[in-house]
């Protein structure tokens, strides 16, 4: 008997227990569900900015030339190396030479028998001349002479361009630089056919001693530079543009700066964009043909809105914030950015003056939950 109440007695407190410990969870649980989180809150402001719009670029050399042959044969000599800086003459290539040199010799020949031809011919209109004008002969035999004395005189003519072409064909044989530059990768070694109907030239030089950068700007952005830059017509603006910055594929700026030379007379139809370049300076040949970037173009506006670029979230190549609803609810908002100042981007679209965004901890922010707004400094870049 005494075992079976003490068991009893066991089981009513550990229900009454496990009651009290499940409600004293729920009311914890119940306690959170009301807690609201506090956040530091940004009110939007219209001010002057100078930010930067950046572009993806490409780079190429001033002057990127293919160094093709212009004769047949094998390579005899290569007299630079891959990546070597050459000036405008030295030599690159050298042919072999054998064939041209035997059909220099073989064109000045005949054109040695052809001057010699001519002389005959000469002789014979001289003799012809003598022999008419004493009324020996006929008009016909001088006619005949002089004839083929013509005949003679086109065929020294004849052969004395087969001499000059037989003698640029040896010359063609040592391939020379065209520019100053840099040479490119060299796919063909020492005992390789040349030919001039290779598709793939002997290697590529370039100058690049200046560098274009080229980018493309879509329709929209385009028509927005336009009405953001001083000038009736492109030629204007770009004229008057400031100078543009590079910035390279490890996130430094490029030390000297750029200027925009020229735009593309039309879109392309298929990417709806237009390819305008730039031209910088490359002393130190730090920047190659194939080079990547970013172009960084100024842009002033006015009444423009900042955002931190920390109170955004990125979400399927979209641009959102959360701002406050009349009463403190986290509503999320697509912008469109412009450009950016420091750390801060302009919006174009999206917000309007005297909304209140969520600064701080954007990420852990679910919309449509209350907020309590906490009024903080945030440090924004400076403006104009």
């Amino acid at each position: 008997m005494y075992p079976t109440k003490n068991i009893f007695t066991f089981s009513a407190v550990a229900i009454i227990t496990f009651f009290i410990s499940s409600c004293s969870s729920n009311h914890t649980e119940a306690v959170a569900a009301t807690e609201v989180k506090k956040l530091a809150i940004l009110t939007l402001e219209e001010r002057t900015v100078t930010g930067e719009v950046v572009f993806p670029a490409h780079i190429e050399g001033k002057v990127n030339v293919d160094i093709k042959p212009q004769v047949d044969g094998y390579i005899e000599k290569i007299y630079v190396e891959e990546g070597a800086a050459v000036k405008k003459g030295a030599p690159l290539f050298k042919i072999e030479d054998a064939v041209y040199i035997q059909q220099l010799n073989n064109a000045q020949a005949n054109l040695s028998i052809a001057r010699a031809a001519m002389k005959s011919a000469a002789l014979e209109v001289e003799k012809q001349t003598e022999l008419n004008n004493s009324k020996v002969t006929s008009d016909f035999p001088l006619k005949t002479a002089s004839v083929a004395f013509e005949s003679a005189q086109a065929n020294v003519a004849l052969q004395t361009s087969i001499v000059e072409a037989a003698r640029i064909n040896l010359n063609f044989t040592l391939i020379k630089a065209p520019v100053d530059g840099m040479i490119s990768r060299i796919p063909k070694r020492k005992g390789n056919l040349a030919s001039k109907s290779d598709a793939t030239a002997l290697t590529t030089l370039s100058d690049i001693s200046e560098v274009y950068a080229y980018f493309s700007m879509t329709e929209k952005d385009f028509l927005q530079f336009n009405l953001t830059h001083a000038g009736k017509t492109v030629p204007q603006i770009i004229a008057a543009l400031p100078d543009v910055s590079l910035l390279l594929a490890d996130g430094n700026r490029y030390g000297q700066p750029g200027k925009i030379q020229i735009v593309d007379g039309q879109f392309n139809t298929g990417t709806g964009a237009i390819s305008l370049r730039a031209m910088f300076r490359n002393p130190k040949l730090l920047l190659r043909s194939g080079n990547t970037g970013r172009i960084s173009l100024p842009e002033t506006t006015s009444k423009a809105l900042l955002v931190p670029v920390s109170a955004t979230v990125d979400m399927q190549n979209k641009v959102f914030v959360y701002r406050l609803t009349k009463d403190n609810k986290a509503e999320r908002v697509a912008v469109v950015v412009s450009a950016t100042s420091g750390d801060d981007y302009v919006i174009r679209e999206g917000l309007k003056a005297g909304d209140r965004i969520i600064a701080k901890e954007v990420s852990s922010v679910i919309e449509g939950e209350s907020i309590q707004p906490i009024v903080a400094p945030i440090q924004q870049s400076k403006t104009n």
